[in-house]
């Protein structure tokens, strides 16, 4: 919440919510960890950090070079698809060649 750009995340969070429930997406509350109502844990879900984290990169412009990074220090591949292709990151770099 103190991130100086807060609202507007919250703001693509939402249109991005809105745009994959249309697409099919039902939030599954028994994710959520804690003893509360079903429709604190949608909110839960919907403002997840994940969820936070992607839409701050897609309104910077750079996931491709966050998420290189990111595979690269938890040692973990990545794999993600834009509109175009599948991208698979693996040790700092992506199976694209950057050409994305």
């Amino acid at each position: 919440m103190s991130h100086p750009e807060h609202a507007l995340i919250l703001k693509m969070v939402e249109k991005l919510d809105g745009v994959i429930i249309e697409a099919g997406y039902s939030p599954d509350g028994s994710f959520v960890l804690h003893d509360v109502e079903e429709e604190e844990k949608v909110h839960s879900l919907r403002y997840h950090s994940e969820k936070l984290a992607v839409a701050f990169g897609i309104l910077k412009g750079d996931c491709h070079a966050a998420i290189k990074l990111i595979a690269r220090v938890t040692e973990r591949e990545i794999v993600l698809r834009d509109a175009n292709r599948f991208h698979h990151f693996k040790d700092g770099s992506c199976s694209c060649g950057d050409y994305w």
